[in-house]
This record gives structure tokens, sequence and C-alpha cells, in this order.
């Protein structure tokens, strides 16, 4: 099933299910007024919603109109919670090998994870609004999932129940602000402005054998002005997979229904199947040659983030596709 936010509908959108070709949608406020509303009473909805489903995709319902991506906000416009990692070690080790800085060993036993603002996400044609390109503006490219209630110290073979939908992310990031932001030593807040997620989150069975129940593997596809910049498999290597970082998250507290979890920047090995992000590319540059060669991002620049079935070629989520723009203070 495909579910996604009309924009409508005050702060937590209004909810639709979506077609599996992403060609047409139905509102659902009979059933549930909102994404968040549906997760949180998720097992009473979702037989109701994958009923309204079926019916779509067989075209004998009605109601139907144009699925229409400019319409959309992230499946969840808002969140309780929004934590994300750095669940593809390569990309850490590429960063602190240009650093000349050893990576400690305690990364590879245990998950990255920060808390990042969830009180308003921006839809997936939404531009990126920022005053300066000086602070160093770039994307990341990533997988994210959605949980309902997750018990305090869930054990690991027991989180993947709680993965109720799937959907990519990017988590905007502000390269040159985080520099002297981390120094500090109390992490991430001014570098990490408002993220933009896929205009549908689907949940696993939508993913077929490409989903094993704790990640996805398939390639995560970005385009940076109409040239693709990266194609890296979501699935390989993948250090800490979704199971991994919903126990760590809730090591010492609970995760309320709506919790969405991230996976950091999906990295492989492999250079030639290119990058998720602009920093990542940096620091291969300084690997190799010294110093990094390509820009962050500028204003008029757009980005393109998108995964499609391997035989058909159709899109899965739709496409988180951002223009970055010049933002005017107190506009």
């Amino acid at each position: 099933m495909k579910l996604g936010s009309l924009k409508t509908g005050g702060r937590d959108g209004t909810l639709v299910v979506v077609s599996h070709d992403l060609e047409q949608m139905v509102k659902v406020e009979d059933i549930v007024p909102n994404l968040q509303s549906a997760i949180e009473n998720w097992e009473k909805v979702l037989p109701q919603l994958s009923e309204v489903y079926d019916l779509m995709n067989s075209g004998t319902i009605s109601g139907v109109q144009p699925f229409a991506t400019n319409q959309m906000a992230s499946p969840l416009p808002r969140a309780f919670q929004w934590a994300d990692g750095s669940a593809y070690l390569n990309h850490m080790r590429l960063v602190r090998q240009a650093r000349g800085v050893e990576m400690p060993e305690s990364f590879n036993t245990e998950p990255l994870l920060y808390q990042g603002g969830s009180d308003g996400f921006i839809g997936p044609e939404d531009p990126i609004e920022m005053v300066d390109e000086a602070w160093g503006i770039d994307f990341e490219s990533e997988v994210a999932i959605i949980t309902d209630d997750v018990p305090y110290g869930v054990a690991y073979d027991e989180a993947a129940k709680h993965i109720k939908l799937v959907m990519l992310c990017n988590d905007v990031s502000l390269r040159n602000v985080m520099r002297p932001e981390l120094t500090k030593g109390f992490g991430f807040f001014q570098s990490k402005p408002a993220s933009a997620f896929s205009p549908v989150c689907v949940t696993p069975d939508e993913l077929g054998d490409y989903w094993d129940g704790r990640k996805i593997s398939l390639p995560l596809q970005t385009e940076l002005n109409g040239k693709i910049y990266g194609t890296p498999n979501a699935g390989v290597d993948l250090t800490f997979d979704f199971c991994h970082l919903i126990q760590h998250a809730a090591m010492t507290r609970s995760l309320s229904a709506g919790t969405i979890i991230g996976s950091g920047t999906v990295s492989n090995k492999d250079s030639t199947v290119g990058s998720s992000c602009i920093q990542e590319r940096r620091m291969i540059e300084t690997i190799d040659a010294g110093k990094p060669v390509t820009p962050f991002l500028q204003f008029g620049d757009r980005v393109k983030i998108s995964m499609s079935y391997p035989v058909s070629g159709k899109s899965i989520f739709g496409a988180i596709d951002q223009e970055v723009r010049r933002k005017e203070i107190g506009k």
C-alpha cells in the first residue's frame, strides 16, 4: 500500500491512498484524517486502508483524483520524533580519512544517531530555501522508516515488526555551519534545517523481495541539475540496519508511533556508483588529489532523489525534486 499527505487539512495534512503506479489517489478522511492518526491506530485502520488500495488498483472505487506531487506534503508533515543515523560507515571512513583522523573503534559496534528537528518538514517539491550559499548547502539522500509504538529496550529480533512504512529522505545539511557547531561538542542544530521526504511512503510488502525486514536492497538514485550524481545500493555496505537503529534508539526510552528513523547518507565502497551527498565526493577528491573541487549547492541548483522497481523501472516512492532558492529573513 502507498500513502501520502495532501498539504490541505492543517499542519498534519490530509491522508490519501495512492495507487501502485502513482497515477491516482483518493482521500480517506472517512477512515482516518491523517497519517499520524493512522499510525497510532494501525491495526484498526490497516484493513480498511488496504481495501481502498485494492479497489483503486482494480479501478472499482469512486472519488479518485489524479496524483499530483506538487500537492503533497511529506508523508508526515511533522512528527513527534525524527532520529537520523549514519548507518553506512563507508561514508564516515571517507570523511575521517580525508581529515587524517582515525575512526573510533566504537563506530564499528554502536550506531551513530542524532535527534533532528521534526516540528515541520518540507514537501517533496518544496524549494530548499537558504539565506546564504556560503553556508555550504548539501543534500543527503537516505532511506527512512516510520514506526508504530516501540517498547523501551526492544530487542533486535523484535524491532522489525515495528517498521510499518518506508520512504526516502533528503536530510539537508549546511556543511560550513556544521564544522564550528560540532567543535562545541553539543551536536547538530543550526546546521540541520528542515528535511524533506518522498511524496509517498509504502508498506514493506510493496518492496517485495527487495525488503528483508531490516533493509531495502535497491539503488538510490540522486540527480543534480538533471545529471546522475549517484546510484549506490541501499542494501550494500550497510553496517547497521533499521533493526539496529531502532534497538539503539529505544535503549533508554520508548518510541512513540510516528517516529521516523533515517539511515543516513547511503554510501557504497565502490566509488564508481557515485555519492549520495556532495560532502562525500569532496572527501574523495581530497583523498585522491589533496583538496576538494566540487562546490556545494548554489541558488538555482536542483536535486532529485528517487528509487525504482528494477524490472518495470517505475518509481516506488515518487521523487523528491527540489530547487535551491534564496530565502529572505523574516519571510
